[in-house]
């Protein structure tokens, strides 16, 4: 396949470069500041699942740069969804289609109003990473897991196709015939997980020995349920207790990729993702007070610099 990673970032990068190991051809479609920085240090990444230094990587500033792509790996943060629109369009009309794997749900009927309904795959992704001062991925945590699905039923072939690259490759990859359910407990734990550990500012083990702050992170998982529920998707009980237990299972020192940009100084996609339930919520007339109140404390760090 032919891959765009479009936000080569620690996400886009990893996985982009998990493909380009394979012997697929990656093409990462970046700003001009990263593009320089890959060209000067290239692109290395440093994991637990193995190590992988990825020889002459491609790079492309414009994509009147890219020619026949097949598809377009999204992994971007939500707040700079809407500046890659134009870029987005370019691509799909040479005929890619386009995976994102953004947090939250508001983004897929963002792209699939702007795009078209037949170019937008469903997505999410499964990485704890960052980049370091080389912008090289250090991958710290043993999934690296990508789950997929058509969203329109001219998308199987190609999420067949997408299927076999990751299977090929050093990642997890699953094709799920119910991947719109996938991406609400994907958010539901990801709002529990990235609102606790950003708002307390400390690593999963340290929250889990407060039983009282951890019981936050679950009450948001309940909620998170309601506002699937009440949007018609069918999350459970067990799914809420299931993603609880996961909580519980991670390791002591591991934390979010939210908090990480929090102990950066950088941007925080609170708005995007927590924000995002709120206005979910307000279109059902949901009340969400454990969200509200993790939104309305990580808030002040949005735009934080260190």
């Amino acid at each position: 396949m032919k891959i765009v990673v479009l936000g080569a970032g620690a996400l886009g990068a990893y996985f982009g470069g998990r493909w380009q190991e394979a012997g697929h051809e990656v093409v990462n479609l970046v700003r001009d500041g990263r593009a320089e920085q890959i060209q000067k240090h290239g692109l290395q990444l440093h994991s637990e699942m193995g190590d992988y230094q990825v020889s002459e990587p491609k790079v492309a500033t414009s994509p009147e740069e890219i020619e026949d792509p097949d598809l377009v790996f999204l992994a971007v943060k939500g707040y700079h969804l809407h500046g890659t629109i134009d870029w987005l369009k370019n691509l799909v009309e040479k005929g890619a289609k386009v995976f994102p794997v953004l947090n939250g749900m508001e983004h897929i009927n963002i792209l699939r109003e702007e795009l078209g309904e037949e170019a937008v795959i469903g997505g999410l992704s499964f990485i704890i990473a960052t980049l370091d001062e080389n912008g090289h991925v250090v991958h710290t945590s043993q999934f690296h897991d990508l789950v997929f699905g058509p969203l329109h039923p001219s998308q199987q072939q190609i999420c067949e196709e997408l299927a076999l690259a990751c299977n090929q490759a050093n990642i997890n990859g699953t094709l799920s015939p119910n991947i719109f359910e996938e991406m609400w407990r994907k958010y539901m734990f990801i709002s529990s997980f990235s609102g606790i550990t950003t708002a307390v500012n400390q690593p999963i083990g340290e929250v889990r020995s407060y039983p009282q702050t951890f019981r936050i992170a679950e009450r948001i998982l309940e909620e998170m349920r309601q506002l699937a529920n009440a949007h018609q998707v069918n999350l459970t009980e067990e799914d809420v207790a299931t993603a609880f237990e996961r909580l519980r299972g991670l390791d002591h020192e591991m934390t979010s990729s939210m908090h990480q940009d929090r102990r950066k100084g950088l941007p925080l996609e609170v708005e995007h993702l927590h924000g995002g339930a709120l206005r979910l919520a307000s279109e059902v007339d949901l009340s969400m007070p454990y969200t509200e109140t993790i939104h309305a404390m990580i808030k002040p760090y949005e735009a934080y610099q260190a």
